[in-house]
């Protein structure tokens, strides 16, 4: 097999580890949000559905981070699915009053949060390649 014709050996960039570490962290963050339905200043209601969607939508976040941590591109593609997942979550429980966008700062801590989700689903997306 001439030289050419070999698999270059790919380094995965270290942004990609960077998003799987903030991933798990802001899953996790989420998780606990969705218990105590407050987080510096962030609310959400104190509905039981509150809780479980919020929870469920922090731990599509954690596991699209420790899924991202295996370097295997079917576990990229589903993290990345976990992540659209999640900003989908976000944008329902805006639409149905589980979180409250009453004031500035719940409002821009959803754009920022679920920007930051976006984010790194198409990152994640775009460097796909990275991953064996």
């Amino acid at each position: 097999m001439s030289a050419s014709l070999k698999p270059v050996n790919q380094i995965r960039p270290r942004g990609i580890l960077v998003v799987a570490i903030l991933m798990i962290l802001f899953g996790l963050a989420e998780v606990g949000t969705g218990f105590k339905h407050s987080f510096f200043g962030i609310i959400t209601t104190q509905d039981i559905i509150s809780t479980y969607l919020g929870v469920a939508l922090g731990a599509f976040y954690f596991m699209g981070g420790l899924l991202v941590m295996t370097s295997r591109k079917w576990a990229g593609t589903l993290a990345t699915v976990l992540l659209c997942a999640d900003v989908v979550g976000r944008i329902a429980m805006v639409l149905t009053g589980l979180y409250p966008i009453n004031s500035f700062l719940q409002t821009f801590s959803m754009v920022i949060g679920t920007s930051i989700a976006v984010f790194f689903a198409i990152y994640l997306g775009l460097n796909l390649k990275f991953f064996r």
